[in-house]
């Protein structure tokens, strides 16, 4: 209650020293005049989308967004889970696989080299996990890391180099699948398999990339200076130029989390002066998201939204999302859906709806964790507009895209 108040009071002293109206204010932000009232009384505890848009209108650099706090976070909610998941298990993954596999099988002669054969697979799987339930793409990515070590524990040279960087590559998209699936313990412990096998094959910058996959833990979990501090010891780093370009990414959006819209278009500016290449390196998979046409324009609309611009954030979307693949199904909900939150933000109601009815379907053909966090904002935000018929037109839909759940 006393945060609700101190925000009440900011915003009613942010609205004055403009000399501006509830009336103007809720035009500008398109909330009712009812509910910005309570909420400068102190009678209604204010949202973050209403925090940041507020923000945006008063350019206030995200001081409305802090009295609000990070969305859906407890107080005391333990954080050192995370990090322990780091720091244990971590030795015993290639040892154990390779015990428990025993020697490997040579390749039939003629055959293709098995880092090939490997490489498509793990290609496969990335296709697979763009249209399916990621808890079922798991097990068998699984067995690619167990056959890849196994392979390479029984090569030398630039065989088992090979070997050992494909395995990290599978290990590491194993933990994006765990993520997805909503087992972020896994999803983090899979990162660090990766990074150790990784520097067993010579590779010493993916430990880079997994700062970045940390980084996108905490920015899903609202926590703003964590994930800057993260992605911006990746950015400094001596990685390859696809590696710290991400990292820009991430410190931009942890940026437009906080409220700081210079430094977050700053960070935008880095990332596209570093995500000049196609993000291969000797022929090795893509780190990263694989089905944008434009990455850094992307994240640019999702920085937008959380920094309150939304009626730019919908335009950005709309244009982007007409450019992604078809067959990349869950990339393809994942923004239009934020499209659709931006214009549910902005008030374009029916424009909202309309998208989440196209793209809500796609949930259930490929469930995301990530996603459904976003189904829920989006729930949260029509709920403004309970009353519109096309809400209550859409209302079973969200409501069985967030009963499909696990």
């Amino acid at each position: 209650m006393e945060a609700d108040l101190r925000f009440g009071a900011e915003l009613r002293r942010l609205r004055q020293n403009a000399g501006m109206t509830l009336d103007d204010v809720c035009r500008e932000v398109k909330y009712s005049k009812g509910h910005l009232s309570k909420v400068e009384r102190g009678d209604k505890k204010p949202s973050m989308p209403l925090a940041r848009a507020c923000d945006a209108l008063f350019e206030t650099g995200g001081r409305l967004a802090g009295l609000v706090g990070p969305p859906g976070k407890s107080p005391g909610r333990p954080r050192r889970a995370r990090r322990d998941v780091l720091a244990t298990g971590v030795g015993s993954f290639l040892a154990t696989m390779v015990v428990s596999e025993g020697a490997a099988p040579s390749p039939p002669g003629g055959a293709a080299p098995p880092a090939l054969v490997f490489r498509d697979q793990l290609d496969h799987m990335r296709r697979l996990g763009q249209n399916n339930d990621p808890v079922t793409v798991i097990p068998p990515l699984r067995a690619q890391t167990v056959a890849l070590t196994a392979l390479a524990s029984h090569s030398t040279g630039r065989d088992r180099a090979e070997l050992l960087l494909l395995a990290a590559r599978s290990a590491e998209f194993t933990g994006w699948m765990a993520q997805e699936a909503g087992d972020v313990p896994s999803a983090l412990n899979w990162t660090a398999e990766a990074v150790e096998l990784a520097q067993a094959g010579g590779d010493r910058h993916l430990k880079d990339y997994a700062l970045v996959r940390q980084a996108l833990v905490t920015f899903y979990d609202g926590r703003a200076q964590e994930t800057i501090a993260l992605a911006e010891r990746a950015r400094r780093s001596a990685a390859p130029p696809r590696v710290r370009g991400l990292a820009a990414q991430r410190e931009a959006q942890g940026h437009a989390l906080a409220g700081d819209e210079k430094a977050c278009l700053q960070a935008l500016d880095r990332a596209r002066g570093l995500l000049v290449d196609d993000g291969t390196v000797d022929g090795a998979p893509v780190l990263g998201p694989s089905n944008l046409p434009d990455p850094v324009a992307m994240v640019t609309g999702w920085c937008l939204y959380d920094l309150g611009r939304h009626r730019q954030a919908a335009e950005v979307f709309e244009r982007e999302c007409a450019r992604l693949p078809r067959h990349a199904v869950r990339t393809r909900a994942r923004y239009g859906l934020r499209g659709a939150l931006a214009h549910a933000a902005s008030g374009e109601v029916e424009r909202s709806c309309q998208q989440a009815r196209e793209l809500l379907g796609l949930v259930d053909q490929a469930p995301s964790a990530t996603i459904r966090a976003d189904v829920r904002r989006l729930d949260r935000e029509l709920g403004r507009f309970r009353s519109h018929p096309a809400v209550r037109e859409l209302r079973p839909s969200l409501a069985h895209a967030l009963g499909s759940g696990r």
